[in-house]
């Protein structure tokens, strides 16, 4: 169940922040409301999730899906560049993670 809430905290991280896009500057209304809704569920449900998982796993995990779902949404919806750069960068972000967690193992 943990790992259920950190994903949808994550999710709701991703969907503000693609919100935070789609406000443009805070001119469009319902896109600039949506960043604090999504934000505070993604807040409150890493607060549950750090109940019962290690915060430097949850964050870790949190960071990096966080950032390669913005990517992945940025290249194919908002048509940004996809570069080498960014995928090798990812990959490293991914690395890391699942160097945390096998260096967390008990």
């Amino acid at each position: 169940m943990t790992w259920v809430l950190l994903l949808a905290a994550i999710g709701f991280e991703v969907a503000g922040t693609v919100c935070m896009k789609l406000s443009d500057g805070f001119r469009n209304p319902l896109p600039s409301v949506l960043i604090f809704v999504f934000y505070a569920a993604a807040f409150g449900l890493l607060t549950l999730t750090l109940k019962r998982m290690e915060l430097s796993i949850a964050y870790a995990v949190w960071a990096g899906i966080g950032t390669g779902l913005t990517v992945v949404i940025g290249v194919l919806w908002f048509e940004e560049a996809l570069t080498m750069l960014k995928l090798v960068s990812v990959a490293l972000v991914i690395a890391g993670i699942v160097g945390l967690n096998l260096g967390g193992a008990h």
